[in-house]
């Protein structure tokens, strides 16, 4: 595979989890450089990402959705909407094995690329699903996620339905607009806006937390 340098890519990614403090053992790192090589593998006919550079992907990708992963601490069952190629979901599966993670999308090549990286990963805790996030009728999940998926108020009210009680959303953004915070419907509200460092990464990242309004009003 052209630019694929599998021990530079690894050596480059460790470097990155270890500065971001994350404790992920040796065959975790391997799973993430295996979910990288399906990526750029597939990439070329399936367009999962328009990063073709694979040093690109270890760090705009892998990185970037490992960062959030200390944010996840106490979920369980988590969904990822609009999941494209699998971030952060395929990564948050990765790095907690003890955590289930779904995944949906619309697009079924997409999915069908998830598919693979579920079978040949071995990654029992994942599930996926190829529909729009309003129908489905599965959970409920105590943490909903998105990576650059759409406006937030779209975010909520599409998959709303699908929180548990007490549950939390949790956005994956760049900037983190606050015209998109102050389009959320009333019912909800962002309960911390927390900026995060994403190694080997100069870029703006932000996790956007969204509960239930009542529930800060208790």
């Amino acid at each position: 595979m052209r630019g694929f340098d599998r021990e530079k890519l690894f050596e480059i990614l460790s470097n990155g989890i270890d500065e971001m403090d994350l404790p992920l053992w040796a065959a975790q790192r391997e799973q993430l450089m295996d979910y990288l090589a399906l990526m750029a593998k597939w990439n070329g006919v399936y367009n999962l990402t328009s990063l073709r550079d694979p040093l690109q992907m270890v760090t705009h990708h892998l990185l970037d959705s490992l960062a959030a992963v200390p944010a996840f601490k106490d979920a369980k069952n988590v969904l990822d909407v609009g999941a494209g190629g699998g971030l952060p979901g395929i990564v948050l599966a990765i790095a907690r094995p003890d955590m289930k993670v779904s995944l949906i999308d619309t697009v079924h090549k997409k999915t069908a690329f998830l598919t693979q990286v579920k079978a040949e990963l071995g990654l029992n805790n994942v599930t996926v699903y190829t529909m729009k996030v309003q129908d489905l009728k599965a959970g409920p999940f105590d943490t909903i996620t998105s990576r650059a998926f759409a406006d937030l108020s779209d975010f909520v009210n599409w998959s709303g339905h699908l929180l548990a009680e007490g549950g939390q959303f949790i956005a994956l953004k760049g900037t983190a607009p606050p015209e998109e915070q102050e389009r959320l419907p009333g019912e909800w509200k962002v309960k911390e806006l927390r900026p995060i460092k994403v190694a080997k990464l100069e870029a703006e990242r932000h996790l956007v937390f969204i509960e239930k309004a009542a529930q800060t009003n208790q």
